[in-house]
């Protein structure tokens, strides 16, 4: 299509969406009862702050965040909220997700009972839920620690240089 970038994409996650993974990542990340403020997790997340406000306030009206005001306020993810999956991240924040417009709840598509696309947009749109739905926020947590410790250390490695047999 003319005009469209060659990285667009119509089948892409918001950058909300994007945001509110980012966010439930770094408060997964965190000990139980932690809380953090929004001027940390815009930090963390490179998203900006007005924009991150929104996305935090999706995410605690889904209950998946908690949110307290005042001296030693913050942010703090909830229960539900670690063992929350993606699409459960992109769904508070976005609302449904839809592959094709054909397969969005609610709406029956008519083109259904003829149209041969429909079953390979049904067969696509159920491996992404499944992909999206057993990744969990605290194994993802759980990863960027562990991908934390290995850039650490491989960082720690190689500022003590070359080991020799002499050493």
């Amino acid at each position: 299509m003319k005009g469209r970038s060659k990285t667009s994409s119509s089948m892409q996650l918001t950058r909300a969406a994007d945001y509110g993974v980012r966010v439930m990542m770094a408060l997964a990340g965190m000990p139980p009862g932690e809380r953090v403020s929004l001027q940390v997790l815009t930090r963390e997340t490179g998203a900006p702050e007005s924009f991150l406000s929104k996305v935090l306030q999706s995410l605690a009206q889904a209950s998946l965040i908690a949110s307290r005001r005042g001296q030693g306020g913050g942010f703090e993810i909830a229960p539900a909220g670690r063992e929350a999956s993606i699409r459960t991240i992109v769904e508070a924040v976005d609302g449904p997700i839809g592959l094709n417009v054909c397969l969005c709840e609610g709406k029956e598509c008519q083109r259904k009972v003829w149209c041969p696309a429909h079953p390979v947009w049904a067969e696509a749109q159920r491996a992404m839920f499944s992909v999206l739905e057993r990744t969990r926020m605290q194994d993802l947590a759980e990863m960027g620690a562990t991908n934390q410790f290995t850039i650490v250390a491989a960082a720690c490695l190689q500022s003590a240089g070359p080991v020799t047999a002499n050493s």
